[in-house]
């Protein structure tokens, strides 16, 4: 019989239990994210950490910059469903009919809509 992980620690990206580096990070918005990760990473540039410190940097770094992509992936998915929402609902009648909105028989440029902006 197969072992079943443990639902004490759930699996993180790449199956491996959460670490310290993860510590708080979920909890993180995504301006808090990403300013620490700028943090981090001019650290790691700086050179002055000891190797220790720089490999616990750049968990930390990876964790943070995991998050920010949770943020911007979540907002990648909204403004989606916000499009394909007014999508559907734009230019349907009452009745679900499809119907042209002005600027939509092709007699007018794009861009024009028909006022004087002077």
């Amino acid at each position: 019989m197969p072992k079943q992980p443990s639902p004490a620690t759930p699996p993180t990206a790449g199956g491996a239990a959460p670490s310290a580096a993860d510590s708080g990070v979920a909890a993180l918005t995504y301006e808090q994210a990403r300013d620490e990760l700028v943090s981090v990473v001019g650290r790691l540039e700086s050179g002055a950490a000891t190797l220790e410190e720089s490999l616990a940097l750049w968990e930390r770094g990876e964790a943070l910059a995991a998050r920010c992509q949770q943020w911007l992936d979540g907002a990648r998915d909204r403004l989606a469903a916000a499009r394909g929402a007014s999508g559907d609902a734009a230019g349907a009648g009452p009745s679900g009919d499809v119907v042209a909105s002005r600027g939509d028989a092709g007699d007018e440029p794009d861009g024009f809509d028909g006022q004087d902006d002077r």
